[in-house]
């Protein structure tokens, strides 16, 4: 019988990191570092792989600016090759924990957010 993969094997194979950057790419295409990643990304989704295979990844460091949204804020953002690594750690955590979550908690899951929140609450309130 087949012993099942690790879910860090999981999380580095080629097609989840494909998958993730499929998912990671929406809305950000006009983007130069996203398009310089994207001209050689069969290269760097297998360097990638390479990397987190043989254990020598290391995370890059992050870009800092400010926004005006409405308020400044600082915003710290990694680099798109760090960026897919943690859209395929999400992706796997969330097969595992997602089914598991208090169906009230609505912060940074998929379907929920504030303006769901605010709706259940006034219908609890109604009762």
């Amino acid at each position: 019988m087949k012993e099942p993969d690790s879910l860090f094997q999981k999380i580095i194979s080629i097609e989840s990191l494909f998958a993730s950057w499929e998912q990671f790419r929406q809305g950000k295409r006009d983007r130069y570092d996203v398009q310089a990643f994207e001209r050689n990304l069969e290269r760097n989704i297998f360097d990638l792989n390479h990397d987190l295979k043989t254990e020598i990844y290391e995370h890059g460091t992050y870009h800092s600016f400010f926004i005006n949204d409405p308020k400044v804020r600082h915003i710290r953002k990694a680099n798109v090759r760090d960026r897919v690594v943690h859209q395929s750690v999400y992706n796997q955590l969330a097969l595992i924990f997602e089914p598991k979550l208090f169906f009230h908690s609505y912060s940074c899951r998929i379907g929920k957010g504030t303006h769901l929140a605010v709706k259940n609450l006034n219908k609890m309130i109604g009762k």
